[in-house]
């Protein structure tokens, strides 16, 4: 049997080895009452909230680190990560949400002083850092405070230009000829290890859609992945050309290699036809002269094939091969 108890506005109502408390219930003038008390409790705490956030702290912020005025005599590799933490004094607001956005995103250090030393001293440059930040931002030191420096020579090297693309054309159409980059060379200022791994120089993706006609650009060189490698110039101008491009077959006679004995040998058939695509300004220029074509009779000799396979060894760079007929040739050799 329950048993029930009573105390003010609560009622207890014990049921075995439990305990239930039903629904409070309050007069109109005690919830006006509660209400008013949790209203004034909340202010009290956002008023709190609010002059403990606006009163200024030191706190910690990682950033990256961009080194400008470099040594122009002298290649240097950075001896520490690039990342380095400010301990910074601001507002409790920015305290609050420094993990959400790390302001600033990197800052400036000026290597003037490699020239001298090996090292520069975070120390030495806090007021034009400071500048760097918002107003009611300050950094008061940085960890580390040194940076250093390995020095070595610094070399001049020129390397190829590679366009990196992807061109998607219209229906029959494609590249027609060489693509020219101008310039075609980028000239590479760094240290002499970092150079000597470097044999060409990309460019940003070229993109583009729908194309039809020569595409005359320009597009950016990547940016070095280091500091201190610099290269000249930003920028390649890039020619294209583009034309429709057709269907057409041609028989070219094929050629024996490897037959030492000088045997006479009777290929069946002697000629292939080749199925290419070529751009229409360059079809007049099709000649069969300028295709080789061979089968090879050590393929016979030495590996008892019966049909010789055929290979295409030289193709003009204006013609793309759809499909060659046929693939293997039968053969006849006559005592």
């Amino acid at each position: 049997m329950p048993l029930l108890f009573w105390g003010g506005i609560f009622n207890l109502v014990i049921f075995g080895d439990h305990i239930y408390m039903p629904l409070i219930k309050l007069s109109k003038s005690e919830s006006r009452r509660l209400s008013i008390f949790f209203i004034c409790l909340a202010l009290a705490v956002g008023a709190w909230l609010f002059f403990a956030l606006g009163n200024r702290y030191v706190y910690q912020v990682k950033t990256l680190v961009n080194y400008i005025n470099f040594p122009q005599n002298k290649a240097f590799h950075p001896l520490q990560s690039d990342t380095v933490k400010l301990q910074v004094e601001g507002t409790g607001w920015q305290l609050l949400f420094a993990r959400l956005r790390v302001n600033p995103q990197s800052v400036n250090v000026n290597l003037r002083e490699l020239s001298k030393h090996n090292y520069v001293s975070f120390s030495d440059q806090l007021i034009p850092i400071n500048q760097q930040l918002e107003s009611n931002q300050k950094i008061i030191n940085v960890q580390p405070d040194t940076l250093y420096f390995d020095f070595s020579a610094r070399s001049i090297k020129k390397v190829p230009i590679k366009l990196q693309q992807n061109i998607l054309f219209k229906s029959q159409y494609g590249i027609s000829g060489p693509i020219k980059l101008v310039p075609g060379y980028v000239t590479i200022t760094g240290p002499r290890d970092d150079l000597a791994q470097m044999d060409s120089w990309d460019t940003e993706n070229l993109q583009l859609k729908n194309i039809s006609n020569s595409i005359t650009s320009t597009v950016a060189l990547k940016k070095p992945q280091k500091a201190n490698v610099s290269i000249y110039p930003a920028m390649v101008g890039v020619n294209i050309p583009v034309d429709e491009f057709t269907e057409t077959s041609i028989e070219v006679p094929v050629k024996i290699l490897n037959n030492k004995p000088y045997q006479d040998v009777k290929l069946l058939p002697d000629k292939i036809t080749i199925t290419l695509m070529v751009a229409l300004n360059n079809y007049e220029k099709i000649d069969r002269n300028d295709f080789d074509v061979t089968v090879n009779l050590d393929n016979w000799r030495e590996w008892g094939y019966s049909k010789l396979p055929v290979h295409v060894r030289q193709v003009p760079s204006y013609c793309k091969i759809v499909r060659i007929e046929p693939q293997t040739i039968d053969f006849l050799i006559r005592k």
